[in-house]
């Protein structure tokens, strides 16, 4: 008898934790341990980290994304301030409101682009014209880039090193959204070192759950003289912000196991795989237009109206989106993951054929 195609395509935030997760999770589950991260788990994260980025860094296990990417830039900007983002980045899109409110105020300011990928170009004449504005416009203190981006995109290593520097000359510390970390470095090949702390990055949201876990993710703090001064209180805010957890021990079991054999890299990887044989399939079709270049596992794809809604009668499970100006057709989302299977990915193709 053959297993049930699995057809929920519409975010990596619907499958299961990954069995290792669960496993460790288990495992974690035995005796009595310090709480609040005095457990030798969450003790031990800060070398784990060390190691897989090459660099010192200070870890904060939490257990959401809005809250990971909220309290790091609460750490950076000030209520008056304002952080620089791309248009379509998440903190500026989906986390209702959540960086605003924990920062106490703090603008974002969205750039547009064509992809997701802020052009380094745009920077300086942004900066300019804030700086220019003197105390009627809130002072940008933080760069925010998203890795990969929300279009499925990837920022390159030399548009990220230039991104960064262009902050760095301003004195503003670099965030990351890295929700999708592993898989734009399963795309591009490098360390993890090197689309980070080596490209600039400051401080970074390093996601977990889209990538196997069942709920971690974690703020790393890159160490040099930018973010000494933030660590100081960073515990503080999280405390504050109701999300220090006293049985932390079940979030470090989390990451720790992404984290061992370089599952994380791993998970992605395959979503990855999935994700080019779905846009494989696609190019077949006359009717398929993908606006984006397909660099993650987040399939962008637009579909003759009555093709998106067979899909949907099938129980294929995805997202719509605004289909672009001048388009024909019906703009959806297709994700894919680690427990994405090729004939779950060959099924939606055949149903896009039938």
């Amino acid at each position: 008898m053959s297993e049930e195609i699995r057809k929920n395509f519409a975010s990596d935030n619907v499958t299961p934790a990954c069995p290792e997760v669960m496993e460790a999770m288990l495992r974690a589950n035995e005796g009595s341990v310090g709480s609040y991260g005095g457990d030798d788990l969450s003790v031990s994260l800060d070398a784990k980290f060390s190691k897989l980025f090459e660099t010192e860094v200070a870890v904060f296990p939490l257990v959401t994304g809005t809250a990971a990417n909220s309290v790091a830039l609460s750490a950076l900007v000030s209520p008056y301030g304002s952080v620089l983002c791309d248009q379509s980045a998440h903190i500026n899109t989906d986390e209702g409101g959540a960086p605003e409110f924990f920062t106490h105020g703090a603008k974002l300011v969205g750039i547009p682009s064509a992809d997701g990928r802020m052009d380094p170009a745009t920077l300086p004449p942004a900066l300019k014209t804030n700086k220019g504005a003197g105390v009627l416009a809130p002072p940008f203190q933080a760069l925010s880039l998203t890795q990969a981006t929300e279009w499925g995109t990837v920022y390159d290593l030399q548009t990220l090193q230039a991104l960064c520097a262009i902050a760095h000359d301003h004195e503003i510390p670099v965030h990351m959204d890295g929700a999708r970390l592993g898989n734009a470095i399963a795309n591009l090949g490098c360390t993890p070192a090197e689309t980070t702390w080596k490209s600039g990055v400051d401080v970074l949201t390093f996601g977990g759950t889209k990538n196997g876990a069942m709920a971690a993710e974690a703020v790393v703090f890159f160490i040099n003289d930018r973010t000494r001064p933030l660590l100081r209180d960073f515990l503080r805010r999280i405390k504050r912000s109701g999300h220090l957890w006293s049985k932390q021990r079940f979030l470090s079991a989390q990451l720790l196991a992404l984290l061992e054999n370089n599952l994380w890299l791993k998970n992605a990887a395959h979503a990855n795989t999935m994700a080019a044989r779905l846009v494989e399939g696609l190019r077949r079709h006359t009717g398929a237009h993908l606006p984006f270049d397909v660099q993650s596992n987040e399939v962008f794809v637009v579909l003759p109206d009555q093709v998106a809604n067979h899909l949907e009668s099938q129980g294929f499970g995805f997202y719509r989106w605004p289909t672009p100006d001048g388009v024909q057709g019906t703009l959806i989302r297709l994700v894919t993951s680690f427990y994405t299977r090729p004939q779950d990915v060959d099924a939606l193709l055949d149903a896009i054929s039938e």
